[in-house]
C-alpha cells in the first residue's frame, strides 16, 4: 500500500481522532507519519499494519473508554522504527506528545497517548500488567496479528525475517521462538472480550507451530 492509497482511505479518521482528542490535527503531520510507515527497511511495522489495526480499533472502538487517544496511540505506536534501536516505543510516544502538546491538548491527554504507546514494548518482561481498558484495547489490536489466518500469518513472520535480514539465523532463531513462547505462555493472550473469542484460539496455533520451529 502506498501513501497516496493509504491517505485517501484514512484521512477522515484521522481528523477524527484528534477532534475526538479536543484539538485540530496539525498541518502536514499525517504525511510525515505516512512517509515513516512508508519507508524501505519495514516489511510488517508498515502501512498495511497501520492500515490492519485502524480497521480493528473501528469494529471496536466500543470498548475503549476514550477511542479517540486509542485511535492517536495507534497512529503513533510504531511512528519511529528502527531495527537497531532499543528506544523505538520511546520515541514515538515522546512524538506524539509533543504532537499533541503542540497542538493545545490538555496535559492528560497528551500524558494518557504518552502511556498508551509506551505500553506497546512487547516482550519486556517488567511490563506492567495492562490496567485500563485502553491499553487493554490497544495491546489486542497491536498483537491481533498473532492471531491472523495461517496465510496472513505466515506472512507476517516472513515480513519480521526481512526486517531482522541482518540477524544470522542462529540468533534469529531461539530469540524468536523465546518471544513468540512467551506470548504463548500469557493466560489470556487477548485481555478483551471480542478479540479473546476472534483470535486466542487462532493464536495459540500459530504461536505452537512457531515456537515448534
Amino acid at each position: 500500500m502506498d501513501c497516496h492509497t493509504f491517505l485517501d482511505r484514512h484521512r477522515a479518521v484521522w481528523l477524527q481522532a484528534w477532534a475526538g482528542a479536543g484539538v485540530q490535527a496539525p498541518a502536514g503531520l499525517l504525511e510525515q507519519l505516512c512517509t515513516r510507515y512508508a519507508e524501505p527497511h519495514r516489511h510488517y511495522h508498515s502501512l498495511q499494519h497501520l492500515d490492519e489495526c485502524l480497521a480493528l480499533l473501528a469494529a471496536h472502538h466500543d470498548v475503549a473508554e476514550r477511542p479517540a487517544e486509542v485511535a492517536l496511540a495507534l497512529w503513533f505506536h510504531d511512528a519511529v522504527y528502527d531495527v537497531h534501536a532499543g528506544d523505538n516505543e520511546a520515541r514515538s510516544a515522546d512524538w506524539a506528545r509533543d504532537a499533541l502538546r503542540g497542538g493545545a491538548a490538555s496535559a492528560g491527554v497528551a500524558d494518557r497517548v504518552h502511556a498508551l504507546v509506551m505500553s506497546t514494548r512487547h516482550g519486556l518482561p517488567d511490563l506492567p500488567l495492562p490496567e485500563t481498558p485502553d491499553t487493554r484495547l490497544l495491546l489486542d489490536v497491536d498483537l491481533a496479528i498473532l492471531g491472523a489466518d495461517p496465510q496472513r500469518y505466515a506472512e507476517y513472520e516472513r515480513q519480521i525475517r526481512a526486517e531482522y535480514a541482518h540477524v544470522p539465523p542462529e540468533v534469529f532463531e531461539p530469540r524468536r521462538r523465546k518471544l513468540m513462547g512467551g506470548f504463548l505462555a500469557r493466560q489470556p493472550l487477548y485481555l478483551t472480550a471480542p478479540l479473546r473469542a476472534a483470535r486466542e484460539a487462532q493464536a495459540r496455533r500459530n504461536l505452537a507451530g512457531a515456537v515448534a520451529g
